[in-house]
């Protein structure tokens, strides 16, 4: 499957001129911009901090010879036309999380989360050491694409919801946001399940054209006011233990840069990757506080609820088995993340039993 010539014949005439209209790159006196799509609004905490601090690194490790023009969600295009628009050159570069793209081909569920799998930390040991970023470039090359993860969410909460769950059956005709793999999970439940951008999520919520959503977790969360509009606030949910977000270049753009500017770029995503990990780290306790103090209810799933996650998450995930290359992506995945969850469990997690035992003990 040779999608990028394909693209490449695609955009002759009426494409190219779309293409030069959106983002041919800019050069002065030695500089460049290139153009970033993006799939939420400015200002979007997490999520489109991490993009504003890739750009920023890349300015700064470059002495200002490339600067980025980041683009807003429907500046340019929307929020989940990102991947065509720079797959086809339509735009250099794209922020965004990549599960939404599962349409294009399922692998790229397992670049940003699939329900039960891998924690943050997990996930970048997969991508750094288990072969995780080699599948990525060759997913790539199918859509002349070249990824790297520039983004960190950490754990999501199960989110916000108008009435509790008390059972599998509260899940049944339930109009709920959820993407992925744990949105076709969360179908399989019985629930109605939408798709829809970050920007729109408050709006779906306060119409009631929604029942519920997930989005990142409280420091997000709160800034986006779901608390005006939600009773409930559920913390830990099955769909997303560390998601990731993504910058990907159009592979002609990558190839025109130098090495020195390619190791760049690579380093500001592994940069981006921390810095917005540890930024929601820093600052959900705080606004879970926040969002408690307002009388919403906080609450978790009982075990005959993740019982009915986990039977639907491996059906969902199973679904796609038949394709070579989503079939190679999961066993990668899921044998680096097993062996690392091997010695989490028996340093990491048994020191933090440990420690919050003795400090609390008194």
């Amino acid at each position: 499957m040779d999608r990028r010539s394909f693209l490449r014949a695609s955009t002759v005439g009426a494409g190219a001129a779309a293409a030069s209209g959106l983002a041919a790159p800019a050069y002065a006196q030695g500089a460049r911009t290139l153009t970033m799509v993006t799939s939420v609004p400015h200002g979007f905490a997490v999520f489109d901090d991490a993009a504003v601090y890739f750009n920023e690194v890349v300015s700064a490790m470059t002495d200002g010879q490339i600067t980025i023009d980041k683009k807003a969600a429907g500046e340019l295009v929307g929020g989940f036309e990102v991947f065509d628009a720079v797959s086809s050159g339509q735009a250099d570069m794209y922020h965004s999380a990549d599960y939404y793209f599962g349409n294009q081909h399922p692998g790229y569920y397992y670049y940003t989360a699939v329900p039960f799998g891998a924690t943050a930390e997990e996930l970048s040991t997969w991508m750094y050491h288990g072969g995780g970023q080699e599948l990525y470039d060759g997913l790539g090359q199918i859509f002349g694409l070249k990824s790297f993860h520039a983004g960190s969410t950490g754990m999501q909460p199960g989110g916000w919801f108008r009435k509790e769950i008390n059972s599998a059956d509260d899940l049944k005709g339930l109009k709920f946001r959820m993407p992925g793999i744990g949105g076709k999970a969360l179908g399989l439940t019985g629930a109605s399940v939408q798709a829809i951008p970050g920007g729109e999520i408050y709006q779906a919520l306060s119409s009631g054209a929604i029942d519920g959503a997930e989005w990142i977790g409280p420091f997000a969360d709160e800034r986006l006011g779901f608390q005006e509009v939600c009773d409930y606030y559920y913390t830990s949910g099955f769909h997303e233990p560390g998601s990731a977000l993504s910058v990907a270049f159009n592979l002609d753009i990558w190839e025109s840069l130098t090495p020195a500017q390619q190791a760049i770029m690579e380093q500001a995503a592994k940069a981006a990757t921390t810095h917005s990990l540890t930024q929601g780290i820093a600052n959900n306790a705080a606004a879970l506080r926040r969002i408690q103090s307002q009388g919403i209810k906080l609450m978790e799933f009982d075990d005959t609820v993740w019982d009915a996650f986990g039977t639907a998450s491996l059906t969902a995930m199973d679904e796609f088995m038949g394709d070579d290359m989503y079939a190679e992506i999961r066993t990668s995945f899921e044998e680096s993340m097993r062996a690392s969850s091997d010695w989490l469990q028996r340093a990491d997690r048994a020191y933090v039993q440990q420690r919050d035992r003795v400090l609390n003990r008194g």
